[in-house]
């Protein structure tokens, strides 16, 4: 372990790695200001970008970007109670009633120092955990591997936002669409309907450049409000000792909830800052303070969203299971440049895996030093007009999905999915699922496909085997706990209508 970080530190210190991880932090927090875009659209439209780069470079810059928008939502939450990025919804219930009160420095200021304490101490968890779960998972064999996509799915349908039902109809989607092509065992064409360009199925960067690219800008052109104006001055960033004193154990519960929501798939900001802001509500000696200014409600979720971001990185690199959405566009990054993350990935790739973890120890301290110094700037980034943002998103999108195949059909497909992706969001569908499903679709197919071979066509070699038996019991509990919670959802719904109305 020593010589890993030693290994990634070297990595991490080159000049070039250095300028990756500031760009993208900056690139986060900028990101993470502006409403509407967030971390999912701008890697899905920076993927093609790290063709040009080598594998642990461009895996650094996403990294970058993804918790450094965790920091640059919290400034907007607090200041114009407009979350920049979906995680920071939770900070506005607390963090902008500070700023009414004039205490917009000190929330801003505990907020960087949670997300800081939070990022580093999932970082030691990453590092310790991490090679532990790629030492289990090498005597994965398929059965395990089929388990483990099935759950990744199952768990992102249950625990992402929206309705189940709605969930689970994209994530049949996206495994639809992930058959179109080559079939993995036989090798004949599925879907494809005689169009060439099909015969090796969609591709990954145009789908996703699409959906989260092409269908946000859609999306946000037709619902795109001018911004509040900062009134007030931010002055006394620094938070005082008695709000260092109670927010302490706010951060070190935020900090560890974070990190076990993360390593879970279906996991994310969004659940971690609602779960850290419901435990710091119940601990509380005083509940009712919490939406009229404590500064816990600031300190415990954005401790738990930024420790989400980094240990959601443990699932994908040693087990290859994206645990999110802006991790699976991160595993399609890997998979462009030829790095199949997996439990070989630490012996095969040191230098990729160190160099990552040892970049967010720097990222870190970055954003804890830019974060607070930069703030007015950032804000003057809500005065740029919608259609600057717009045209010049559009031409980063068009330009780059050409740009990887240099195939106009490539194009067509962004602009359908950007279609698609901007009806979804109107009918309240969310994407998240379908590009979920779209990445572990092959893995969960193949595997399952391979264990039927092995098994002479028995389906009990799931459960004969301890481990992929125990995943599927676990899959069976999210099953169970889905519809159990529709039904009395259900039953609850019709005994409101049966209750009367009370007369005047």
């Amino acid at each position: 372990m020593l010589d890993g970080l030693l290994t990634g530190l070297s990595v991490a210190f080159s000049l070039t790695n250095l300028l990756y991880v500031l760009v993208g932090v900056l690139l986060g927090m900028i990101i993470g200001v502006l409403p509407g875009l967030g971390p999912t659209a701008t890697i899905a439209l920076l993927l093609p970008i790290t063709y040009a780069l080598d594998s642990t470079s461009a895996i650094i810059l996403l990294a970058g970007i993804y918790y450094g928008s965790m920091y640059g939502g919290t400034i907007t939450s607090v200041l114009l109670r407009l979350p920049g990025e979906a995680a920071s919804v939770v900070t506005t219930f607390d963090g902008y009633q500070l700023a009414q009160q004039g205490r917009a420095g000190p929330a801003l200021g505990i907020a960087a120092i949670g997300s800081f304490a939070g990022g580093i101490l999932s970082v030691l968890g990453l590092v310790l955990l991490a090679p532990l779960m790629a030492t289990v998972a090498v005597g994965f064999a398929p059965p395990e591997y089929a388990a483990l996509s099935l759950l990744g799915i199952l768990l992102v349908v249950y625990l992402g936002q929206g309705s189940v039902l709605k969930n689970l109809c994209m994530a049949a989607v996206g495994l639809f669409l992930a058959s179109v092509g080559q079939d993995p065992i036989t090798g004949t064409q599925r879907f494809t309907f005689g169009e060439v360009s099909l015969f090796d199925g969609l591709d990954f960067v145009a789908v996703a450049m699409g959906l989260f690219g092409v269908g946000e800008i859609l999306y946000n052109l037709e619902n795109s409000e001018r911004g509040q104006q900062v009134k007030a001055k931010i002055k006394n960033v620094w938070p005082s000792r008695r709000d260092l004193r109670d927010s302490a154990g706010a951060i070190g519960r935020g900090s560890l909830l974070g990190f076990v929501i993360g390593v879970l798939p279906g996991g994310g900001g969004v659940i971690s800052s609602l779960a850290s802001y419901a435990v710091e509500k119940r601990v509380a000696k005083d509940p009712g303070r919490f939406g009229k200014g404590a500064i816990q409600g600031v300190a415990g979720p954005e401790s738990a969203n930024n420790a989400s971001s980094s240990s959601s990185f443990i699932p994908l690199l040693t087990l290859g299971i994206p645990p999110n959405v802006v991790l699976a566009l991160i595993y399609g990054a890997l998979l462009i440049q030829g790095v199949t993350p997996g439990p070989d990935l630490i012996t095969d790739k040191p230098e990729l895996f160190w160099g990552v973890v040892a970049s967010m120890v720097i990222g870190n301290v970055m954003l804890l030093a830019l974060n607070l110094p930069l703030v007015g700037v950032f804000v003057r980034l809500l005065k740029v007009r919608t259609g600057i943002l717009v045209a010049f998103a559009m031409l980063v999108t068009l330009v780059g999905v050409f740009s990887v195949s240099n195939d106009v059909f490539d194009i067509w497909v962004v602009l359908a999915f950007g279609v698609l992706g901007w009806l979804m969001r109107k009918a309240n569908f969310e994407p998240g699922p379908l590009v979920l499903a779209f990445v572990l679709g092959p893995l969960l197919e193949k595997c399952f496909r391979q264990s039927m071979l092995m098994s002479g066509g028995s389906p009990d070699i799931f459960v004969s085997r301890p481990v992929s038996a125990g995943i599927l019991v676990v899959v069976a509990l999210v099953v169970v706990l889905s519809v159990a919670g529709a039904l009395r959802r259900r039953r609850s719904a019709r005994d409101d209508e049966r209750e009367p109305t009370p007369s005047r």
